[in-house]
């Protein structure tokens, strides 16, 4: 069995852009999912700022960044904290490296990777309870190569 970290039970998808990416988080919003449940990992650029604005009422907590494989971010979320770790692992190796710190596989953070890279905007969501409602909204909204983490201590 496998030993609890803390890092909650993640679903991840990646929009094609910030203009999908609203309309995911907008309702994943409406359907009850807290802001504080929510990050983000998206390249830097005016309509990615407006949406964390819009979304987080503010700058992103996890702040701009430079990813390996990826470049300038803006991140914000549990899941950025996740990733990066102590070792500030997000940033010197990138997504696709430290993505099984969220329970993913690492052809996973490949994909979460490069579709960030290309300028697809990564949403996750850390709600154990309703991985399942979290991952359905992301399919419906456009959410690419949606899925959800292994749940801690369970793999």
């Amino acid at each position: 069995m496998a030993e609890d970290n803390g890092n909650g039970c993640f679903t991840i998808g990646v929009f094609a852009d910030a203009s999908w990416a609203s309309r995911g988080l907008e309702a994943l919003l409406r359907d009850g999912f807290e802001p504080e449940t929510l990050s983000i990992v998206t390249r830097e650029s005016p309509a990615a700022a407006a949406l964390v604005e819009r979304t987080f009422g503010g700058r992103p907590e996890g702040g701009e960044l430079e990813l390996y494989g990826v470049g300038r971010v803006l991140a914000h979320g549990s899941l950025v904290g996740a990733l990066q770790g102590e070792d500030q692992g997000l940033v010197r190796t990138g997504l696709a490296a430290t993505i099984r710190r969220a329970g993913f596989q690492d052809h996973d953070g490949f994909i979460f990777q490069t579709l960030t890279a290309r300028g697809g905007v990564l949403v996750a969501i850390d709600s154990e309870p309703r991985a399942a409602d979290a991952l359905a909204l992301l399919h419906a909204y456009g959410g690419g190569n949606a899925a959800i983490g292994a749940w801690t201590g369970r793999v």
